[in-house]
């Protein structure tokens, strides 16, 4: 019998059987220990401010805010701005840059 909260994450545990056929684990390197918890990752789709969506379009606040790097919140108009003028001169180069620094 499938739980509400399974169907509330059915996209999320597809999502994660398709990547465990092709990424180790199935998931980026923290989310890895994961396995050890069982069941399946939440499966990011968008964020915003301090929201995270997932594939399900359930919404979560965000605790973590990208380990640090979206301590202004997810898609800030300001940082949405500076990224985009910076993907026109691209965004890795694999070597030292001056704006890296």
């Amino acid at each position: 019998m499938t739980s509400r909260r399974e169907l509330a994450r059915a996209r999320s545990i597809e999502a994660y059987e398709r990547a465990c056929r092709v990424l180790v684990a199935g998931v980026n390197s923290p989310v890895r220990a994961f396995r050890a918890v069982g069941g399946a990752p939440v499966f990011v789709d968008r964020a915003e401010g301090p929201y995270l969506f997932d594939v399900d379009g359930n919404r979560y606040v965000d605790l973590v805010g990208s380990w640090g790097s979206a301590i202004v919140g997810h898609a800030h108009p300001a940082v949405v701005e500076a990224v985009c003028r910076a993907a026109k001169n691209g965004l890795s180069f694999g070597a030292c840059c001056a704006r890296r620094i």
